[in-house]
């Protein structure tokens, strides 16, 4: 008998502390929870950054192939020639400082290049003073929301028709 009361007794003394240990799992889970919500949150607002900056890519690239199309039908059509925005090399262009110059959420601009150096592969053995062909580098910037941009890709490519 006296062991069932020192077993009774130290019951009672141990009462409250399922409580708090329960509160304390409780309070450990819900702050999991809370930065799992902010995890997702972080990553909902990075997955759809990344979808605005792709989709302003893939709008400059689209306008992009336009003007090389367009530069491929003037050079292959009947006028032979296609009219750049820059027929000559000077002054320098920078695609950087032209796209921040630029107001508008799409723009393009065409230089034509062939003139800047003296010859190509196709060339060498020829006069150092005749055109190389048409060689176009192709600038463009594109946002991906005309009215509100929130992502702007620029492009600087060459073409070659």
């Amino acid at each position: 008998m006296k062991r069932m009361k020192g077993l009774r007794g130290g019951h009672r003394q141990q009462r409250g502390v399922v409580l708090y240990i329960a509160l304390i799992i409780l309070v450990l889970l819900a702050l999991i929870g809370v930065v799992a919500m902010r995890v997702t949150n972080m990553q909902e607002r990075m997955s759809a950054n990344y979808m605005r900056t792709n989709q302003s890519f893939q709008l400059a690239e689209e306008s992009a192939r336009s003007v090389e199309a367009a530069i491929n039908a003037a050079v292959t059509g009947a006028s032979g020639t296609y009219a750049a925005n820059q027929e000559v090399c000077s002054p320098v262009f920078d695609p950087q400082t032209w796209a921040e110059g630029v107001d508008t959420a799409t723009a393009t601009y065409t230089r034509r290049i062939d003139t800047c150096f003296g010859s190509s592969s196709s060339k060498i053995g020829t006069k150092l003073n005749e055109q190389t062909g048409n060689i176009y580098e192709i600038t463009v910037l594109a946002s991906d929301d005309n009215a509100n941009a929130s992502s702007t890709a620029v492009i600087d490519t060459i073409f070659i028709p």
